[in-house]
């Protein structure tokens, strides 16, 4: 078992997979860990959308990056100009390849749903590299629009998409970057 301190340095972005598969249950319990997470008012807004089928994670990559480049050519997001070529790119996608897609989702009407999702979202990433699987955020993922493809993945209306997260077994866990002391602006005692 991990120490605290292993598992922290263990947590890795991962965008680099084996073609392995994660068991339905693995996921499951790791979204029961993910319901641990504290939430406003323990509200527990978050829900989650399980996708494990490469095909279909293709499509929402397709779907998001269509949309994510009509908004940058309408001036609705900005973009890293080395961002835009990738993303026209048919055979780049945004989820990397991964095994398993985890749509954590929220209702809009929640004025906390960011935060209370993006605490879930760090317990997926804890419980995950517990089990010797990586993660990663993958912001680019969030763009879905298309009411066939949020019917098709159960999204409620009323609700939005916060954290698309990839999941799956790593090729390598990379060294954690360097990282500086906390920078402490100030000290009342």
């Amino acid at each position: 078992m991990m120490t605290f301190t292993e598992l922290l340095k263990n947590r890795r972005a991962i965008r680099d997979f084996q073609v392995k598969e994660i068991s339905l249950d693995t996921v499951k319990e790791i979204l029961r860990d993910a319901t641990m997470a504290p939430s406003a008012s323990h509200g527990q807004p978050c829900q989650f959308i399980i996708i494990n089928n490469r095909e279909t994670i293709k499509q929402l990559s397709d779907e998001s990056k269509k949309n994510l480049l009509r908004d940058f050519a309408e001036n609705k997001a900005s973009l890293d100009p080395g961002y835009v070529n990738v993303l026209k790119d048919q055979n780049f996608n945004v989820f990397y390849n991964a095994p398993c897609l985890i749509y954590v989702v929220g209702p809009d009407a929640v004025s906390s749903v960011v935060i209370d999702c993006t605490l879930a979202v760090s317990y997926i990433m804890f419980a995950a590299a517990s089990r010797g699987l990586g993660t990663c955020w993958i912001g680019l993922g969030m763009f879905i629009r298309d009411p066939k493809t949020k019917a098709l993945l159960g999204i409620p209306d009323g609700c939005s998409i916060v954290a698309p997260i990839i999941l799956g077994y790593p090729k390598t866990i990379p060294a954690p970057p360097e990282r500086h002391a906390p920078n402490v602006l100030k000290i009342i005692s």
